[in-house]
Order: C-alpha cells, then structure tokens, then sequence
C-alpha cells in the first residue's frame, strides 16, 4: 500500500511504525473473510481492510471525522484477521494507533466520554466494582436486559475462600487476578490456587496489583493504560522476583501482560522492567501443560463446549493447549462449528456495541449448544460472562473442570 504520511507524523515512532504496517498491506481482503463484524454487517469499512484505508486517511490528513469513529468503534480487536493475513499486517497494532490517534483529533459527545470514563475508573478498580456489583444485585430485576447481562450473576463481589496456602514448598508463582475476575468470577482465582496447591505449588502474595492496563488501550486512552502498566509492572517486579513465574488465568490480561515490552519500548525509565515481566508472564494453560500439572475432573459433567477466546487464540496464538488438558482430565470435548468466531464479549465492547454483541453471543451459542454439553468452558472473565447471562448451560472456567469440585 502506497503511504503519503507527512513528515512530522514519520519522524515519531508511533507515525513510522504506522507507516511500516500500513506498507505491508497489499490489499487482498482475506482478512474480511475471518472478521466477525464484516461477516454480519457486511460493509467494506466494517472489515479490517476498510478500516486500514480509515486509519491510513486520518493520518495521512491528521483529522477524524464521524465515519472513522463509527467503524473503529465497531471493531472488536479480536484480531482474528491476523492470521489470515499472507503479509502478517499487524493490524492490532496499528488499530491501537488509529484509536490513539482519533482520541486526539475528534473529541466524543458528553454522553460517550462518561460511558468511557465510567468503564475504565470503576471496572479497573475491584473495590468500586465491588460495590456496583453489589447494588446491581439489589436492584438487577429493575435493568434494561442490556445491563443485566453485563453483571454477574452471582450475588455481588462474594470472594470464594482460597485454599489454605502451602508452606513447605519449593516452588512458588506470582498469580494475577485480574480487577474484573476477583470480583465476578472468584471461582476461577480459587480453582487455579487448589490446582497449584494440589501439585505442591505455592503462590507468592504481592500487594498492588493494577489493572493491567487494556481496557484504556482498547478505548484509546493510551496514556491512562500506560499510567495502570507502570502501576502494574511497580508492583510486580521486586515483589514477585520470588515466583519463578507470573500467571494469568484471564486471557484478556495475559495478552496485554505479554505485550508491555512493546507497548513500552519507548519508556526510557520502564522499558527493561517491562520485557522483564512480559518475558516471565505465561497463560495459566502453558504452565499446566509445560509441567504436566495433576489434574481431577468434576463429576458432575462430563460433556464440554469448548469456547476459545479471541484473547487466547488470536492475540497470545495458543490454541489446543486447553482441549488437551481438558481430555486429559478425563472430559468428553465436543466439536463446535466456527471455533475461532467471537462471542461479542470483547472487554467493553458489549456495554458499548449491545447490538453487534448480541448477534454475535447468539451465533456463537447456537454453535456451542447444538450438541447439547454438560458445561460451556472458557478462559476469560468476559466471555465466561457474556455467555452465560444468555443461556441456563452453565459457562466456567476451565480450571474449574480441572481442579474436581471444592
């Protein structure tokens, strides 16, 4: 793709590395064969190669207008395009740009920047959001449907009780338990805990843990997700040197974990601190399988849909790993139509895009149900939400399935 980015733009990082990306891109639109919203909408600019011309206008004009809004709005940055691509255009990479970058040129309507503010002050802090959860529990039967479906079903920020923790141990890992999971699914912290305990893994506390930062990424309030990654990496490393690992069992976190030494090469004081933690982070399913960690099946089900989140297939590229441990634990796992499809969770993307969302969650349950499972399991808080405020299956955790019933 010919460029004619000015000067001032190319002569930062950001606009050269825009640039780059922009250039490896030859056009071919296989990339809107495996785009959720260019399959259901159908509109050229709702495909990545669409948006690519967006982004490639906005920059090269250095305004942002309405048009690009919309559809960079609409994106989901599943990132199933990536793969599909023969160029390898990192195009979640120079989405972050674009969003970065509208931010900065076309200024939201009132109603929108609260909505967005909302989102990223309250759903990052566990403590507030604790309490919303709370009050949504009180007065859940009053909610649109559209806000039922986003807070959890269980009563309100009840933390499970961790086992006890094991002492006389060689071991030890650092666990990251994600702003949004230790208050809507506590059950997943808990299993991975027993999992680790059960193979004589202890975990090594560390206090200040922050949101890791890409919910304000993914709203291009770029700064902001820096400010919650220095937060998060200050309070990792000393603290966690001990753990010979960082795990993370949402992987909405882990992908974003993974990549803080990219997202902060350009920080002279925190870039080595970032690889550092990027480098020592792995999905909780690399480490059980790595070290062919004991597993124990849940009695109670023995049929399982598997749903495998954009997060974990596409942005951290790990795919089979679960099915193998969940067959190894004794499971039956089902064949599911269309599995890289997403479910229209996507972080805010469903408080923010209710109706692109919606259609998605039913295409992609029609798929996980047609053969009627036991159970539903993923490996992100909010898919494992956004799944299971519309159906009766019940949608766990894996680590759920693999740590027997407490």
């Amino acid at each position: 793709m010919q460029t004619n980015l000015p000067q001032d733009l190319l002569d930062t990082v950001s606009g050269k590395r825009a640039d780059e990306i922009l250039r490896a891109c030859v056009h071919c639109g296989f990339c809107n064969a495996t785009c959720p919203t260019y399959q259901l909408l159908g509109d050229e600019l709702d495909g990545p190669r669409g948006r690519i011309y967006l982004i490639k206008g906005m920059l090269e004009t250095g305004t942002g207008h309405s048009t690009v809004q919309t559809h960079l709005d609409r994106c989901l940055t599943c990132r199933a395009c990536e793969p599909s691509c023969p160029s390898g255009v990192a195009y979640g990479e120079l989405l972050e740009i674009g969003r970065d970058t509208l931010a900065r040129h076309r200024r939201r309507p009132l109603l929108e920047r609260l909505t967005r503010v909302a989102l990223v002050h309250v759903v990052s802090r566990p403590a507030l959001f604790r309490i919303l959860v709370r009050l949504g529990a009180w007065i859940r039967w009053a909610l649109p449907e559209r806000l039922r479906g986003l807070l959890p079903a269980a009563p309100a920020g009840i933390r499970e009780r961790s086992p006890r923790e094991v002492v006389d141990v060689k071991r030890r890992v650092v666990v990251l338990e994600g702003c949004v999971q230790r208050v809507a699914t506590p059950a997943s912290n808990a299993a991975l805990r027993r999992l680790l305990q059960d193979n004589d893994i202890g975990v090594l506390e560390i206090s200040g843990e922050q949101c890791c930062g890409g919910l304000a990424l993914h709203l291009g309030q770029t700064e902001r997700a820096h400010q919650s990654m220095r937060r998060n990496i200050a309070a990792l490393v000393g603290a966690g040197d001990g753990g010979e690992t960082i795990l993370s069992s949402a992987s909405g976190c882990g992908v974003t974990v993974k990549d803080y030494g990219r997202l902060l090469a350009e920080d002279p004081l925190w870039s080595r601190k970032a690889r550092r933690v990027a480098e020592r982070t792995l999905d909780v399913a690399e480490f059980v399988d790595r070290e062919q960690l004991r597993l124990r099946r849940d009695a109670r089900f023995t049929r399982v849909a598997w749903q495998a989140p954009c997060t974990l297939q596409h942005g951290q590229g790990i795919s089979g790993t679960v099915e193998g441990l969940l067959e190894r634990a004794g499971y039956q796992l089902l064949p599911v139509a269309e599995p890289d499809a997403c479910c229209g969770s996507a972080g805010s993307y469903a408080a923010l895009q209710p109706e692109i969302s919606q259609a998605l969650r039913e295409r992609k349950l029609t798929a996980l149900l047609a053969l009627e499972p036991d159970v539903i399991a993923t490996a992100n808080v909010g898919c494992q939400m956004h799944l299971g405020a519309a159906t009766d299956v019940p949608v766990l955790h894996w680590l759920e399935l693999v740590t027997g019933r407490p």
